[in-house]
């Protein structure tokens, strides 16, 4: 695995974000993958550094056999739909996170993807399993990466993984500045038309209890009729959405200028110091108090 290990230095550490809310077809890898590039080059062209795409949206989500499971998967890195990436990755100058089904040997994995201008830096494989996700995959096995790159440190979560706020504090804890959320939520029919998911909430409370930015990708559209009720954002440190929520219909890109200097300015007042204001001393042990000490 190539891992970056430049850092851009100073005080500033500005970056373009954006986040791609799309719909995909069901089955139509090649159709999707090019629409995946299509929507690349359209961020790339409005000056986005860092783009993110939703969950498994090469593929489709909602399977009905293990032999369309086997027939949308692919290897990773090797795989054609990577080396697609990654040329646009390079050509475009911009770091990409997007999710994919995975295969590896005779497993299968709910994973995303990080490249850059450079070629393939990392995986994520979902930690979580929703519903039927546990017919078709593997839970994920690679725990929580944060990958070192020249724009930030960059984390990966997916969909479900959102309900647990272990995962945003592991981020959070080894330094994460952005955590890229690849995700198909669905609609809620119990939650009033304006809202249809809690999970911009979450990313909300996520990136506020954790100080850091979040953007979350997510699909519009209907598939096998399961409702994607979109609502994809981008959420600065302070919790308050810098773009979005998006329409619950529309196809959108949102951007947002994220100057990543500022998840590391952990001072919330004179004497609040999110981190350091931790009671480990009374937590268990799992929920942190043997962890690596956060880089402050």
């Amino acid at each position: 695995m190539y891992e970056e290990k430049e850092r851009i230095t100073g005080k500033e550490i500005p970056v373009k974000v954006a986040v791609v809310q799309m719909d995909c077809l069901m089955g139509a890898k090649e159709a999707n993958v090019n629409k995946t590039l299509a929507k690349i080059s359209e961020a790339a062209a409005q000056g986005a550094k860092l783009i993110v795409l939703p969950e498994m949206i090469t593929s489709g989500y909602i399977f009905n056999s293990m032999d369309e499971v086997a027939g949308m998967a692919e290897e990773i890195p090797q795989g054609k739909t990577v080396k697609a990436w990654e040329a646009a990755a390079r050509e475009k100058d911009v770091y990409i996170v997007c999710g994919i089904l995975e295969r590896e040997g005779d497993l299968f994995y709910n994973s995303a993807v990080l490249v850059g201008p450079r070629g393939y830096i990392g995986k994520f494989r979902k930690m979580h399993l929703w519903d039927e996700d546990k017919v078709w995959v593997e839970p994920g096995n690679l725990g929580l990466p944060v990958f070192s790159t020249p724009i930030g440190r960059i984390a990966i979560i997916i969909c479900y993984d959102m309900w647990f706020c272990e995962m945003w504090r592991i981020a959070a804890m080894k330094g994460a500045d952005i955590v890229c959320v690849p995700t198909n939520w669905l609609k809620i029919d119990t939650l009033p038309e304006d809202i249809q998911s809690m999970a911009p909430y979450m990313a909300m409370v996520a990136a506020n209890t954790n100080s850091m930015f979040v953007a979350c990708a997510d699909r519009v559209g209907v598939e096998r009729g399961t409702i994607f009720p979109g609502k994809s954002l981008i959420v600065g440190p302070g919790g308050i959405p810098s773009a979005g929520p998006a329409s619950s219909k529309e196809e959108a890109i949102l951007y947002h200028q994220c100057n990543m200097s500022d998840t590391r300015k952990y001072n919330w007042t004179n004497h609040n110091v999110l981190f350091r204001d931790r009671r480990v001393d009374y937590y268990d042990v799992m929920l942190g108090s043997q962890e690596k000490k956060h880089p402050f």
